[in-house]
């Protein structure tokens, strides 16, 4: 029988965009059918890659190199575009790590039904941007990318807490600081269908982000650990900088994260 680690695992391994989400969500919808029959489909166990596999187009830079363009132009609205779906394609692949990574650990089910859920949706995410750039006359795949999005994986491979205090608590919190200005910038602009695609992803990355500090607290709660000064301490030791304002203070309290567990970060730590 398919477990759900070994879904993961096959979605992870798949190259081309479109199919790899296709692909995770229907793995995502036979999870939820069989949760929904009573009879849910076995965890298991199954050896993630280390990275996922990636189609041979964008051309991964290092952040640096990746060209600026100024969203006030249509290159610079396609190149805005291509940024973000680059990154939910990421985070389709983060969120099935976190399944096949940490399956060993014993969670509740409901650890499985939120961060599927979160693949699923990211999987949309993908897809409605990736239709935004082709009705514009691009594609995914056809500029450069940052090659850095995969290392917050990396470096928390061995620690389910860093990897939820990175992940959704600091990426994906960030997406709920600036998704508002990239809405603004298409609004401008007049595209409709890039507002529409942004304006579900960031209604739905504040439960990703509320998933990710749930989790934290709860494993938190289970060791005895006191999260705030834990968290502090992850991501100081696993993100690599300050976190940068401005914060949008609502939306993160709305997915569970108060002012005092990220404004800390906002400077280097002393030392």
């Amino acid at each position: 029988m398919t477990t759900l680690a070994e879904m993961a695992v096959e979605v992870l391994s798949t190259a081309d965009g479109r199919e790899k989400t296709a692909l995770s969500r229907a793995y995502a919808a036979a999870w939820r059918a069989s949760r929904e029959a009573g009879r849910p489909i076995p965890i298991g166990r199954a050896a993630p890659p280390d990275a996922p596999a990636r189609p041979d187009r964008p051309e991964l830079l290092s952040p640096r190199d990746v060209p600026r363009r100024r969203p006030g132009t249509p290159e610079g609205r396609i190149a805005l575009l291509h940024a973000v779906a680059h990154i939910e394609l990421n985070a389709v692949d983060l969120h099935w790590d976190l399944v096949a990574r940490f399956a060993h650990i014993e969670m509740p089910p409901g650890f499985y039904d939120d961060w599927v859920k979160a693949a699923d949706e990211e999987s949309k995410h993908f897809n409605l941007v990736s239709d935004c750039l082709e009705v514009l006359g691009s594609h995914y795949g056809a500029l450069p990318a940052h090659a850095g999005m995969w290392r917050a994986a990396e470096d928390t491979a061995g620690d389910i807490l860093g990897r939820l205090a990175v992940v959704p608590m600091v990426l994906e919190a960030r997406g709920l600081d600036v998704t508002p200005g990239m809405i603004e910038v298409f609004r401008k602009s007049g595209d409709a269908g890039a507002v529409a695609a942004l304006k579900t992803i960031y209604a739905e990355e504040v439960g990703h982000v509320a998933y990710g500090s749930k989790w934290f607290h709860f494993l938190c709660g289970r060791e005895a650990r006191d999260p705030q000064p834990l968290f502090h301490a992850l991501v100081r030791r696993y993100f690599h900088g300050p976190l940068k304002p401005p914060f949008n203070d609502e939306k993160r309290a709305e997915a569970g994260i108060p002012p005092d567990f990220y404004w800390p970060l906002a400077e280097p730590a002393a030392g």
